[in-house]
């Protein structure tokens, strides 16, 4: 796995941005020059940076002030920062700079391995920030990290209408007696694992799970309307994964797991427990009753409240199942079994998952992105010819991921990744039905399948014109259209390159285009040296060098080949 970091480098000399790209270039990391602190701020503006180097004795150089401003107002894209220095002759601008919020400095003239062992224990620094503030994300929702970081402390909340989501597995003590615990583990972790992305999609708050039980909120760490028919939209979701991953079971003849889910809709306390380790969870009444209602559902069924249906019996249907006792508390609580959205609310008309008005009506984003993608990637499955062994569902992917790493440390923001990723599973679709010019027939596929899917005009014209820019002949101008085209040549700079490209030869043989050793080594030497360019800086710092490896690799051995001949 590929290790990236962006590196900023403020220095107006030409010398040094030279010297430090020659020490300091590849290894992952992507070198992005500037010459003042006012073109700094541009750039993180939308970048996260992980090391910035400044030269504090550059002519172009404001103020340890305008530094300090810098690094304070982008505080969250930039991690460590280096001054650049002649120590003899300015010691005590050092000395500022650091108090400014440098971590190190470097001495000019410039000790190339100095300077390349501090960059790497930076660098390791960096990685090491970025696990741990993914672990704290993935164990408090981000509301109360925001708190933490400002007010080092979350005040405990109280709320009217919070939903609470409990699922719990059907017999899981029997099963576990049978089944070893490393599977087990990885069992629980499967589903866990898909309730987790499932809840993340309505914009619901996972709190904990409890050796088989899932607990999740909604209504009070986000913003997002309707938190009560967002909440049931995903434990909709949840069972019918779980009704599928049954009906595959039984069609195997393997082994299944059934689940029961309850939701309620009342107040209750958030907050944070501990000192020395942090949890963050939910008290009151609201979530026992939550707790009893998924205890009263029946097998792969919703069990939900009186207050949960009065808020979303307009869009939902369900059954009334009655009073049911509430165990140690005393007294009853009405509750339905929840059936199915209703299908003028749904996506097919089936009930299943919420059309693009219901999606706008909670808040998320109208767009669909997941079934979306489940869509086109069936579709690239079932009708991709047999014959397209390069251009296949496997270089899709590889070409999605490249585009997903390009545009985060290109800074894109949520709605441009997602149009991005669109393109790149969209991009090779035009296969399905011709092999040469197949770029338009992608697109009209395209532009017929995404509106279902809540994509709006403006933005299948922009995926409209990244699919068209991967044609040979285009040349791409804006952002994403560059890093679209990057992303689909990334394997001309992988040590893979070799593996991939035999596919394609054997692709284009099938499809009438036979050519010998020699004319296949001079078709890519043409293709890497005149046709392909790298557009973006993240490509060009990463890819570039090794493209060019290639290169020379593949006139070594067209040379060799001639002498033989």
């Amino acid at each position: 796995m590929e290790r990236l970091i962006n590196i900023l480098i403020i220095d107006d000399n030409e010398t040094d941005q030279l010297a430090l790209r020659e020490i300091i270039g590849g290894s992952g990391n992507i070198l992005l020059m500037c010459s003042s602190i006012e073109e700094a701020h541009t750039i993180l503006r939308r970048r996260e940076v992980g090391i910035v180097l400044v030269n504090i004795d550059s002519p172009k150089f404001s103020s340890m002030e305008d530094l300090k401003d810098l690094l304070s107002t982008h505080q969250h894209h930039t991690h460590y920062t280096i001054v650049i220095t002649e120590n003899a002759r300015t010691g005590s601008k050092l000395l500022r700079g650091l108090d400014s919020g440098a971590v190190d400095f470097i001495n000019k003239p410039f000790n190339p391995n100095l300077i390349q062992a501090k960059i790497e224990v930076y660098k390791s620094l960096y990685y090491k920030d970025q696990r741990i503030a993914q672990l704290l994300g993935n164990i408090l929702p981000r509301t109360v990290l925001e708190d933490l970081n400002q007010n080092g402390k979350f005040s405990p909340k109280r709320v009217d209408k919070g939903v609470v989501i409990f699922t719990d597995f059907v017999d899981f003590s029997m099963k576990s007696k049978s089944i070893k615990p490393l599977k087990l583990v990885k069992k629980l972790e499967f589903y866990f694992t898909r309730f987790d992305q499932i809840v993340e999609r309505y914009k619901v708050e996972k709190i904990k799970t409890i050796g088989d039980a899932y607990m999740a909120l909604a209504g009070v760490t986000e913003d997002n309307d309707e938190p009560v028919l967002r909440a049931c939209m995903a434990a909709l979701e949840m069972r019918d994964f779980m009704r599928n991953e049954r009906d595959v079971a039984r069609a195997l003849k393997r082994d299944f797991w059934e689940i029961r889910i309850g939701v309620h809709v009342g107040p209750l306390v958030a907050g944070i427990i501990g000192s020395n380790k942090y949890s963050f969870d939910i008290w009151g009444d609201t979530v026992n009753i939550a707790a009893r209602a998924q205890q009263y559902s029946a097998v792969d069924e919703i069990t939900v409240t009186n207050a949960v249906m009065d808020e979303i019996k307009d869009f939902v249907v369900g059954v009334h199942l009655g009073h049911v006792p509430i165990k140690k508390r005393g007294g009853t609580m009405e509750v339905f079994s929840l059936d199915r959205l209703k299908d003028e609310h749904s996506l097919y008309g089936d009930g299943k998952f919420p059309n693009v008005e219901l999606r706008k009506k909670c808040t998320i984003s109208s767009v669909d992105f997941e079934h979306m993608r489940n869509d086109i990637i069936n579709r690239l499955k079932s009708n991709l010819p047999e014959e397209v062994i390069y251009h296949d569902l496997h270089h899709t992917l590889n070409v999605e991921k490249a585009a997903m790493r390009l545009g985060r440390l290109e800074g894109l923001d949520e709605e441009e990744m997602l149009l991005l990723r669109t393109a790149a599973l969209y991009h090779d679709a035009g296969f399905i039905f011709t092999y040469h010019k197949n770029e338009l027939h992608g697109v009209r596929l395209m532009e017929k399948t995404l509106p279902r899917f809540g994509y709006d005009g403006d933005q299948i014209a922009k995926i409209r014109s990244m699919i068209l820019a991967t044609a040979n002949e285009e040349t791409p101008v804006t952002l994403l259209e560059q890093l679209m085209c990057d992303a689909d040549h990334d394997y001309l700079g992988r040590a893979d390159y070799y593996v991939v490209s035999s596919k394609l030869r054997e692709e284009i043989a099938t499809f009438g285009k036979v050519m010998t050793e020699e004319e296949w080594l001079d078709f890519q030497i043409r293709f890497l040296e005149n046709d392909h360019h790298y557009y973006s800086i993240t490509a060009i710092n990463i890819r570039e060098r090794a493209k060019k490896n290639r290169l020379q690799e593949l006139k070594l051995k067209r040379k060799e080949l001639q002498i033989i001949n």
